[in-house]
């Protein structure tokens, strides 16, 4: 995901420096190589190291964090410390509530904290509150979004995309929904649903999992009575998924084998990285249901996104619709387009309109249709 947010700063001609912080040299070499750029400096650094980070962001316009959600919390601090704006990729719902007690902070450094500005969370809740901002009253909100490998392959058809941390804790941890306009924790891997996309993909499964709804039900507030979020899987993945934490494969608690204490959650971390098939074309399918009333109407406003992998540039799509957005965003704040300062959830500081052309400028089409509903009495 780095990768590809370096790939598009490159792409404008305001940007005038870039410094890349890893712990691996041999990282940075090859990004530094790759992109033969003389605006892109290269740093070791550990992430831990929360002070020296924050002495490297002083002098930066907007911090970007393409680091495991766990380190958020303390890197916006250091980011805030600097001067520095600071946005990242999130998706983890305690992180991002502790990064909301920076605020009154942040406003006194003048800088701003966008957390969750990638693809759930990020795009869809800007999706959402595109078309929430066209309704006089909106009533139901659902948010279904899969990165997939074009060409699935056992056991679990799916490939490696994101940080495979990441991808664990969206199965393990609760999701947050809205029903009958209460704020619920339901377990994910549940509320299994079919859901169709135009071929070749056909009839697809969704369940739910954590952290895609991000901010949105406390921007939301009472106003609607539904609001849920889920993953879309080829069909069958998430019983299989569901087998391995039942069994106890996704447990972070110490287990006794033998002499050695082993985590189980570290074992089925290691394995899948070894396991699973990475840098496969990929596909990111995304479905943003709206309804509610609309010129006195009851009214659906649907946004749909097909993103293919660009064998051209070699991003994959999940690095296109995850990147590009945290790009742009990071881009508005260093402009000025993005004025707000203080911890800002992004669906009511990001111009959706200008977010959603430059998205576009870069190929990821989003379709938005609209259609009117039968009255109920």
């Amino acid at each position: 995901m780095g990768y590809a947010v370096v790939y598009d700063l490159l792409k404008n001609e305001k940007t005038k420096q870039i410094m890349l912080v890893d712990a691996d040299q041999a990282n940075l070499d090859r990004a530094k190589n790759s992109f033969n750029d003389e605006r892109v400096a290269t740093v070791i650094g550990d992430v831990t190291d929360c002070d020296e980070l924050s002495y490297l962001m002083s002098g930066c316009d907007v911090v970007i964090s393409c680091v495991t959600y766990k380190f958020n919390y303390e890197l916006a601090k250091a980011a805030m410390e600097a001067g520095a704006s600071f946005c990242d990729l999130g998706g983890n719902e305690d992180i991002v509530r502790k990064q909301f007690l920076l605020d009154e902070m942040a406003r006194e450094k003048e800088v701003a904290i966008i957390p969750d500005c990638g693809l759930a969370p990020g795009l869809v809740s800007i999706l959402t509150a595109a078309a929430c901002a066209e309704m006089e009253e909106a009533s139901e909100i659902r948010l279904r979004v899969g990165g997939l490998p074009q060409e699935p392959r056992p056991p679990l058809n799916y490939s490696l995309f994101f940080s495979v941390e990441g991808l664990i804790n969206e199965y393990v941890e609760d999701a947050t929904v809205i029903r009958g306009g209460r704020l619920l924790r339901v377990p994910s891997l549940q509320d299994l649903e079919e859901i169709e996309f135009p071929a070749p993909f056909g009839k697809l499964e969704a369940f739910n999992t954590s952290g895609g709804i991000s901010t949105l039900p406390t921007t939301l507030g009472d106003r609607v009575q539904h609001l849920d979020y889920k993953t879309i899987r080829y069909p069958g993945h998430c019983q299989l998924v569901r087998l391995l934490r039942d069994l106890g494969l996704m447990e972070t608690r110490n287990l006794k084998l033998g002499t050695q204490q082993v985590r189980p959650r570290a074992i089925l971390a290691m394995l899948l990285e070894q396991k699973l098939p990475k840098d496969e074309p990929d596909v990111v399918l995304v479905r943003v249901s709206v309804k509610g009333i609309k010129d006195g109407e009851p009214t659906e406003i649907q946004w749909e996104c097909i993103d293919y992998a660009d064998e051209q540039t070699g991003l994959s799509a999940m690095m296109r619709t995850t990147a590009f957005p945290i790009s742009i965003i990071s881009q508005m704040l260093a402009s000025g387009d993005i004025i707000a300062r203080g911890t800002l959830t992004q669906e009511t500081c990001v111009p959706t309109q200008p977010f959603l052309t430059e998205l576009q400028s870069r190929g990821v089409k989003i379709k938005r249709t609209e259609r009117k509903l039968a009255q109920t009495t």
